[in-house]
């Protein structure tokens, strides 16, 4: 199996997921990341690579991040600890103090027993794989040693969440003042820079989940628990929810009343709203192909072209790079605003969707209202090779099913990338009929492609 997963190196702590694995990986990224030109151009005015290390709460991260950090300066790398911030922030703040890379120790929305390494290179962008498959195979080459005054050296990088908030604030384009907004930090890496940068916008805040002990992390909280959330708005009587996940690279929203605003709705919001003050780039919005049939068609009466692409924030990022797109996103709550950060960030979309509200004076629930979300039915069939499902029959079925639904509905068949399963999606315009026609293709698959 490759080390590197759709994000970074994740697993069991003290698992799969070793202290040993964590400097030897951060050795060989200094092989590879710390050798480029921006490196020697340093080299050659007497100064060392300089990478950024971040952290979620999470308590094995104490010990991977030291790992991770002495990885890097035995390999002649000066490490900038930020501490406790999202993965967001460690990507910006790469770009911000052009460092040659960083890292982030994070299992984002998973348990508090996992955790991850992410790695961004230069300019706080995720790495190709090509690059990861180098870091890979630098695992077994011999490791830069460098002795005397040649070593690492790793400090504090004091002002990391100041810049951060700053960089937040200023891409604002409305003030939030007199909203009440409830924020879930998942006990996350958001816990301290999102209550504070939601207060300096101008809003009133009440905070849940943002109390980490280091085993708390996604604990019943945050954008995988959304329950929590929507009974706090609608108890204090707020007007927006708005709940991160561990990292904080992601952002969903309960609105007045408690209903989920998910990352599609989020996604239509921002869109017609950037378009119409100029800053959607094309007219384009890039999604994955899980993004609901509403999206699309709500788009579509907004004269936004959706550009769609695999599931995963990486290949929305690569479509929005490779087009100079603008913005993009996941039903997850992934979003992309490309003119402020190079990855999904939750805090700065949870605000620029706040002041969305504050812009046009509309209730969330009005704004989302937007988008018709169709009912979704998915279907995990397991057993099944994955390699097969173009088989005829198969093909067929599903060919029947987008002909019965017509323009009212959507099938999509995807393969896992890592088990033996395949994925049925359907869309309809009642729940009865999507989970109808997702069964009995569910069916197909499950006797045509059978072990």
């Amino acid at each position: 199996m490759p080390l590197f997963g759709t994000d970074g190196v994740r697993g069991l702590a003290n698992g799969p997921l070793t202290a040993d694995l964590a400097l030897t990986l951060a050795q060989a990224t200094a092989v590879v990341l710390g050798q480029g030109r921006s490196a020697e151009a340093r080299r050659a005015q007497g100064r060392r690579p300089t990478a950024v290390v971040a952290r979620d709460p999470r308590v094995s991260g104490e010990f991977l991040s030291a790992a991770v950090e002495a990885g890097l300066a035995s390999s002649g790398v000066d490490v900038l600890d930020a501490g406790v911030l999202p993965t967001p922030a460690a990507a910006y703040l790469i770009a911000d103090i052009d460092a040659d890379f960083g890292v982030m120790v994070s299992a984002s929305h998973n348990p508090a027993p996992d955790n991850g390494i992410k790695i961004f290179a230069r300019g706080g962008v995720k790495l190709p794989d090509i690059v990861e498959a180098r870091i890979e195979a630098a695992l077994e080459l011999p490791k830069l040693q460098p002795t005397g005054a040649d070593v690492g050296r790793i400090r504090r990088f004091a002002d990391a969440e100041d810049r951060y908030v700053v960089h937040l604030l200023g891409s604002l384009p409305h003030r939030i003042d007199g909203l009440h907004v409830v924020l879930d930090c998942a006990h996350g890496a958001a816990s301290g820079v999102s209550p504070e940068t939601f207060r300096d916008a101008g809003a009133r805040v009440t905070v849940i989940g943002a109390d980490p002990d280091g085993v708390n992390i996604n604990d019943g909280v945050g954008s995988t628990h959304l329950d929590v959330l929507s009974k706090k708005v609608v108890e204090v009587g707020a007007d927006v929810g708005i709940a991160h996940d561990g990292d904080a690279d992601r952002c969903l929203a309960v609105d007045a009343a408690g209903r989920v605003v998910d990352g599609d709705q989020i996604m239509a919001i921002l869109a017609v709203a950037m378009k119409e003050r100029g800053a959607l780039a094309d007219d384009t919005l890039v999604a994955t192909v899980m993004s609901n049939l509403g999206l699309h068609r709500a788009m579509s009466a907004h004269g936004i072209h959706v550009e769609t692409t695999a599931v995963g924030d990486r290949y929305v990022l690569e479509r929005m790079t490779e087009g100079g797109f603008s913005l993009g996103g996941e039903q997850s709550g992934h979003v992309i605003m490309s003119e402020f950060a190079t990855t999904g960030d939750g805090v700065l979309t949870g605000l620029h969707l706040v002041a969305e509200m504050a812009r046009t004076g509309k209730t969330l629930a009005e704004l989302a209202s937007i988008m018709t979300v169709y009912p979704q039915v998915l279907i995990n069939v397991r057993g099944v090779d994955r390699t097969r499902v173009g088989d005829e029959i198969v093909q067929d079925a599903v060919a029947r099913a987008s002909a019965d639904l017509g323009l009212s509905g959507r099938v999509l068949l995807r393969p896992s990338g890592t088990e033996e399963m395949v994925r049925v999606m359907v869309e309809a315009a009642s729940e009865d009929e999507a989970s109808r026609h997702a069964e009995a293709l569910a069916d197909v698959v499950r006797e045509r492609l059978a072990l």
